[in-house]
């Protein structure tokens, strides 16, 4: 069991989590438990599958042989391709029968947006031309996990959009993409030797690196906009943020790049749980 729970990567859960927290918040005295945990099962379904989907699909094309990094089932022969496959089908299968059941509950539209998502999981990695391939998996990213699921959950609790749920939508989206930005610094060197063009790839050591750092800053910068005065706790995450800006300035590499992607998870956390704060007291 315990291969199966680091195949999940659990650092990556806050990229669910969080922007689940941050939009049930914002919805104030609209909250609504029920619909909350049913996204909240939804996004991290979701996250799990795309994590076994891409286990499998980088494992059967031979991209992870020679990764740096958390195990992966597929490359480390720890289980079969067939079975990894198989637990992608099913995270992905119960994110779509809870997703239908909160659709009915709220709005159809919702079917849509989640037929969607679990396309985009999918074909990250998997399929003959995966999008994550060719620099792509950070907008995805932002889009689904930053986007979709918080605007998504606001909407299912109160019935409408606004500038504040986009608003708050941007750092979780930022800081969803900041997980798959160091995890593609991890591993650019391997991937550009595999033919695998990640963002990291396509930009360079270098550039890679001042685009994390600019994910960082357009989080905490992005939450002044919402001129409420307690969601300015976020600030106290700003020493956190300056340690990994200082570790990735200072030229880390490879495996010295695992325990960052673990600080990044904890700082998204860290980072939801002060804003969904800041939003109540306000």
């Amino acid at each position: 069991m315990n291969k199966w729970i680091a195949g999940a990567r659990p650092k990556t859960l806050p990229a669910a989590i969080a922007p689940v927290a941050v939009a049930t918040a914002l919805a104030g005295e609209s909250w609504d438990p029920v619909l909350a945990l049913l996204a909240l099962l939804v996004s991290l379904a979701l996250q799990v599958g795309v994590n076994y989907a891409n286990d499998y699909s980088d494992g059967v094309k031979g991209t992870d042989d020679n990764r740096i990094g958390p195990m992966r089932l597929v490359a480390s022969g720890a289980a079969p391709a067939h079975h990894v496959k198989s637990a992608a089908y099913i995270a992905l299968g119960v994110g779509a029968v809870i997703g239908l059941i909160l659709a009915l509950q709220t709005s159809l539209w919702l079917i849509a947006v989640g037929a969607l998502a679990i396309a985009a999981a999918w074909g990250y990695t998997g399929g003959k031309n995966p999008y994550g391939y060719f620099g792509f998996g950070e907008l995805s990213v932002f889009v689904f996990f930053g986007l979709v699921a918080t605007m998504g959950t606001y909407y299912a609790q109160t019935g409408e959009l606004t500038l504040n749920s986009l608003l708050i939508a941007i750092p979780m989206g930022c800081l969803s993409c900041a997980l798959l930005a160091i995890n593609n610094l991890r591993d650019r060197a391997a991937d550009e030797l595999v033919g695998k063009r990640t963002l990291a790839v396509r930009l360079g050591d270098s550039s890679a690196r001042k685009a994390f750092i600019s994910l960082l800053l357009i989080a905490h910068i992005s939450v002044l906009f919402l001129l409420r005065p307690w969601t300015l706790l976020t600030l106290l995450l700003l020493p956190m943020t300056f340690s990994l800006i200082k570790a990735i300035r200072r030229g880390a590499q490879g495996a010295q790049l695992i325990p960052l992607l673990g600080k990044t998870g904890k700082l998204q956390l860290r980072f939801a749980i002060l804003l969904s704060l800041g939003l109540l007291l306000s």
